[in-house]
């Protein structure tokens, strides 16, 4: 029973804040963690107009995801400026990496990637990821080997970026074990390593707060291995106290961490015999929209 913790970093102030309060919390328990990291504007407060897509009122109304976010986040993009978040917080994402965890790419602008790519260009799509990447080498002084989609939106453009710049892996999916993406009939050489458990967000639209726990120690328990997507600005503020009460129950319940990197390293360095899988585009759980989904 293994666990590793994927921590998307979406807006402003997760970055400033969430992020400092995951990392202190890991450290505590010595927990390792991978933090994914929005790098460029900071347009959340835009995703007020996903109002009109279908499901996603439902899933504000009862995961209350207004409440968990700042009102600053709520209306950057709209009445607020939308500011440059590697430029903004430099410093804390530096100081998240002196701590020994990984840092990968999470996107350049969240909202516009999770929204939009499959609208994207070619050009559009390279400019989009190539700008995140060049961020991150600019804050972090060396060169992301790992990334994990804003909302699990993928294209083929997309993982042929991640082959040209040859990534160790991503973590672009919803899915059950590791394996090389099939999209639209191409094949890729970057390794997924899918999240396989259900985020706190979806599971909050249909479960009171005080049951999630156990129903991820029940799920973790039923797999080898199992990846946990997190967020900043939901674990690592508005459910701080939460998060650190699931982190006992695990360490309770011999629950053995891991890194996704030593992970993805070690699947590589034993040659172990990788599936190809196809991806596909598909509605899920509590969830707003198409995201993708290893089959």
């Amino acid at each position: 029973m293994k666990l590793a913790f994927k921590v998307d970093v979406d807006t402003l102030e997760g970055t400033s804040v969430g992020v400092e309060n995951l990392s202190r919390l890991f450290i505590k328990h010595n927990v390792p963690a991978t933090f994914l990291f929005s790098l460029g504007k900071d347009q959340m407060g835009r995703s007020i107009f996903r109002i009109f897509e279908k499901g996603f009122l439902k899933k504000c109304l009862r995961s209350n995801v207004a409440g968990n976010y700042s009102l600053k986040t709520l209306l950057r993009g709209t009445i607020l400026p939308s500011p440059i978040i590697a430029e903004k917080c430099s410093c804390a994402m530096k100081a998240v990496s002196s701590c020994g965890f990984e840092c990968g790419v999470h996107c350049l602008n969240h909202y516009k990637w999770q929204n939009f790519l499959d609208k994207m260009s070619t050009e559009e799509i390279e400019n989009e990821f190539n700008g995140a990447c060049e961020l991150f080498e600019k804050v972090f002084e060396f060169s992301a080997i790992s990334c994990g989609s804003a909302g699990w939106q993928v294209a083929n453009d997309y993982f042929r970026l991640q082959d040209n710049l040859k990534f160790l892996y991503a973590s672009d999916t919803r899915g059950y074990a590791p394996f090389y993406p099939r999209l639209n009939g191409e094949v890729f050489k970057t390794l997924q390593i899918p999240t396989t458990l259900f985020t706190l967000d979806e599971l909050l639209v249909s479960n009171k707060l005080s049951d999630i726990s156990q129903i991820q120690v029940s799920s973790i328990k039923n797999a080898d291995v199992s990846v946990m997507t997190i967020h900043a600005e939901l674990e690592g503020m508005a459910y701080l106290q939460w998060f650190e009460e699931f982190l006992l129950l695990l360490k309770r319940e011999n629950i053995e961490f891991f890194g996704l990197k030593d992970f993805a390293l070690s699947l590589q360095n034993t040659k172990t015999n990788i599936k190809v899988c196809d991806v596909e585009m598909c509605q899920f759980f509590n969830r707003s929209g198409l995201i993708a989904i290893q089959k």
